[in-house]
């Protein structure tokens, strides 16, 4: 009976010893698929009152040692339309038609370590939405008569989105420091532009390996108004006569107290 239960104890430890030996072999192999990329905004919530004119926000984490990243924020997918120009009896320069761009992002802002066409392939870029190529191949332009109308007025837009500071791309203002764990960490800090519109932002960031994207992070920004801002956005949005009304009534006043300060003093001469 002794002998049995000696034999069973061993058997036991040698099996609990194995147990062991494959957590820590599991262990050290799973740190490469494990995710430490993390991600955070300093900024979760951005107000916007009546002395609001942008802001900034900066994002950072940690991630493996080694690896290149790219940030990127972007506001949800959507519809957009631009007017398209042309000459009219080879003169005028007037409204031909309107373009419209569906399943693209009103703001779109990218940061890399490197330039993203180094770091990723071209599928990698477009299974992420990673630069302006990828965004031109994701994005619907209507009407266009071949892909190079499309390249051309694509291109038209992203110069009218930077011009109104929503979209933009930029490469090595990335920090990154070396931490004594084998880990690095970084930051950035952008200007967040007055143009971007109240909803919710997401912050996406990757980190490289091998021309592939490895692990992915997300942080989350929401934009909203508050006080009276908020109250008259609500006021013209389900009550747009009140609204005009209230408004005709500011200019008015406004124009009737801008007079009686030039009649004090004194009028012009």
């Amino acid at each position: 009976m002794d002998t049995t239960l000696k034999v069973q104890r061993s058997t036991f430890k040698k099996i609990m010893l194995v147990l062991v030996a494959l957590g820590t072999v599991y262990f050290a192999l799973s740190t490469e698929a494990f995710a430490m990329l993390t991600a955070k905004a300093n900024h979760d919530r951005i107000t916007i009152d009546f002395f609001y004119h942008g802001s900034t926000v900066s994002v950072k984490g940690l991630s493996d040692a080694g690896r290149d990243l790219v940030i990127k924020i972007t506001s949800p997918e959507g519809h957009q339309v631009m007017k398209q120009k042309g000459k009219v009896a080879g003169v005028l320069w007037m409204n031909v038609g309107t373009l419209k761009f569906e399943n693209t992002p009103n703001m779109y802002e990218l940061f890399s370590t490197k330039k993203v066409d180094d770091i990723l392939s071209r599928e990698e870029r477009a299974k992420h939405t990673i630069g302006y190529d990828a965004l031109a191949d994701h994005v619907e332009v209507n009407p266009t008569a071949n892909a190079a109308e499309k390249t051309q007025w694509f291109g038209e837009f992203v110069k009218f989105k930077e011009a109104s500071n929503l979209y933009k791309t930029d490469f090595g203002k990335i920090e990154m420091n070396d931490l004594p764990d084998g880990h690095q960490e970084y930051f950035i800090q952008t200007e967040w532009p007055y143009q971007a519109a109240p909803g919710a932002y997401t912050v996406s960031v990757y980190a490289v390996k091998d021309g592939k994207v490895v692990e992915q992070a997300e942080s989350h920004v929401r934009v909203e108004q508050v006080g009276m801002v908020k109250t008259l956005a609500g006021m013209a949005k389900d009550s747009a006569a009140v609204y005009g009304f209230l408004s005709i009534g500011i200019a008015l006043s406004a124009g009737f107290g801008v007079g009686l300060v030039f009649r004090k003093g004194g009028g012009s001469h």
